[in-house]
């Protein structure tokens, strides 16, 4: 029912996979090759986008590892984690950014029908504003967060969220029959298909109703553990305090250990730049270069700076 079809390059390295027979080196050289097509195409990521990149910019979609693929725009990503029996999305970029996103999709040759689950990093335009088309393309059900599904409803930011006013309204998404079109998740839960689990971890605080994702991506026995961190960025219109609501301030300090905690064997970020994707993606893998620990410390820092130019305004 499902498309199983992979990149025109994994096909190649298929067909030329060893019978039972084959001598360990073969077998090494077919891993090889494999190896050098998924290395190369996250290369060309860093050849063709720069740092802090335009948001509806065209990059080529690539393989990061296993069955996680990069399908997103040279400024915001986009993740399709694909499984046999059905494809997760996370974030669209805007709706421009969109149809570069399905294109990419297309390109890969997966098929936009079988993508199942469509959610996000965090509910502003430049990452859900193109939600609504993927919906009405690929008829899957939207997951967000409790804070984030009246947005993804009415395309209006949330009050509460400290960049109110700084961003436009995007076009909501119509998901008949809507008890069947959402669902809602919270921190621990997992979207499940087929045996595998991407795990939802609430980080608020970049806004009220942000997601980060982990899984485990494996490629037989070469098993990574993939952390997609929302942005954790203390940014805000010009009126809002971070230091007038501790209760958010709270929140978000628990939702930057959550990401300290974590396993982290490949980083990944709404905004590439924030994880210095482009300069890792140079290397060949994104394996290494920024842990979770030090993504999160960096996160830390920022709002702790923050808070204090909010207190020494007030003195």
């Amino acid at each position: 029912m499902f498309a199983r079809l992979l990149p025109a390059l994994l096909f190649a390295a298929a067909a030329c996979a060893p019978s039972p027979s084959a001598s360990p080196n073969v077998a090494r050289q077919v891993t090889d090759t494999a190896n050098m097509h998924q290395s190369s195409g996250i290369v060309h990521f860093a050849d063709e986008c720069e740092k802090w990149d335009e948001w509806d910019k065209p990059a080529k979609p690539f393989q990061i590892h296993a069955n996680t693929y990069y399908v997103g725009t040279c400024g915001i990503a986009a993740i399709l984690i694909a499984n046999g029996e059905g494809h997760i999305l996370i974030d669209t970029g805007t709706e421009t950014g969109a149809e570069i996103v399905a294109d990419n999709i297309r390109s890969l040759g997966f098929d936009l029908n079988d993508v199942r689950f469509l959610t996000h990093s965090h509910e502003h335009f430049d990452h859900v504003g193109g939600l609504a088309k993927m919906q009405s393309l690929t008829g899957a059900v939207v997951i967000g967060s409790y804070a984030s599904i009246p947005v993804l409803r009415t395309g209006l930011p949330g009050e509460h969220d400290p960049q109110y006013g700084m961003h436009s309204a995007f076009t909501p998404i119509v998901a008949p029959p809507a008890s069947a079109g959402w669902r809602k998740i919270q921190n621990g839960e997992s979207i499940s298909i087929d045996g595998f689990k991407a795990f939802a971890i609430e980080t608020p605080g970049h806004s009220p109703g942000a997601l980060s994702w982990t899984w485990e991506s494996c490629s037989g026995d070469d098993c990574k553990t993939i952390v997609y961190a929302d942005s954790l960025s203390p940014i805000s219109n010009d009126t809002y305090l971070f230091s007038e609501d501790q209760t958010y301030v709270a929140l978000y300090r628990i939702g930057i250990e959550r990401i300290a905690e974590l396993d982290c064997d490949i980083l990944l970020t709404p905004h590439p730049s924030h994880s210095k994707m482009i300069e890792r993606a140079a290397t060949g893998t994104f394996a290494g270069g920024m842990s979770c620990a030090e993504y999160s410390s960096d996160k830390l820092t920022d709002l702790e700076t923050r808070l204090a130019r909010e207190a020494g305004a007030d003195q």
